[in-house]
């Protein structure tokens, strides 16, 4: 009976980890977000920055092809406040709190602890870029292509999944800082400028364009584009693996980053220093 039991206990530890990081935090680290700040992330915030930098355009002599481009780029851009802005605070809030330093010496599974907590973003990012498209789609012209529906949904979820790794690689970086805002910040206007989010990335230097890449939301806009275009299955499953392999990446280099400062921890006795 002993023998039989003892394989199971890691998988409950695991999924139990899981569950009630993607439950409880929310309301601890997370707790900034109650259900007014949620309602308006995904419903005001991609209308009032998409009516902005349409206007722009308008302003500068755009034409409606051009108009239609920032908005769709500027409704997947929104996934930021969601994703990069709630992960990242979640590094303020644990300092704030003065939990850190328990968190960091737990023994439970650091994959399950850093992807259950990033759950809830991966929904609210997933549905403000749905109300994002939307509004482009109704207000600003965009086409989506018929039939292209299912792509469209698995590319806004891939992103979604790979721009909360981001939020946690971030977060991490955010441990010897006073704030993680000021990062989470430098990193939204950086995607707005490189990540082809109101012109092509075409008209970038190649220095810059080569930078732009290396952020998952320049894959995961070049995803959503090509399949609201209805591009054939072969080029969106490229940007398929794209999107996912730069989630893959920013969710292993947070949990290495994090794994750093434990080690940090021990050696300093305290990681809330900056």
């Amino acid at each position: 009976m002993l023998a039989s039991a003892t394989p199971s206990v890691p998988r409950v530890s695991f999924w139990r980890t899981f569950w009630s990081n993607a439950v409880m935090a929310p309301r601890t680290t997370l707790g900034f977000m109650r259900i007014d700040f949620v309602l308006g992330t995904i419903f005001i915030i991609p209308l009032t920055q998409m009516v902005f930098f349409a206007f722009v355009v308008q302003v500068g002599g755009g034409g409606a092809s051009e108009i239609a481009f920032t908005a769709l780029g500027n409704a997947v851009a929104t996934v930021t406040y969601s994703s990069v802005f709630s992960v990242c605070q979640t590094t303020d809030s644990e300092k704030q709190q003065g939990t850190m330093e328990h968190l960091l010496v737990t023994p439970a599974n650091r994959f399950a602890l850093y992807f259950g907590r990033g759950i809830l973003p991966i929904l609210i990012s997933f549905a403000t870029v749905t109300v994002g498209i939307f509004y482009a789609v109704t207000l600003f012209g965009v086409q989506v292509a018929p039939g292209s529906l299912p792509a469209l949904a698995g590319a806004i979820a891939l992103t979604a999944f790979a721009m909360v790794g981001f939020g946690l690689l971030l977060g991490g970086v955010a441990l010897y800082l006073r704030t993680s805002i000021i990062l989470a910040n430098i990193f939204l206007f950086i995607g707005l400028l490189l990540s082809g989010v109101n012109f092509p990335t075409s008209q970038l230097p190649p220095v810059l364009q080569w930078i732009g890449y290396g952020f998952p939301l320049t894959w995961g806009l070049d995803a959503i584009r090509a399949a609201a275009a209805g591009d054939p299955l072969g080029t969106v499953a490229l940007y398929y693996v794209a999107v996912l392999a730069a989630g893959a990446i920013s969710f292993g280099a947070a949990i290495g980053l994090w794994e750093y400062f434990e080690h940090r921890a021990f050696a300093t006795g305290s990681i809330a220093r900056y």
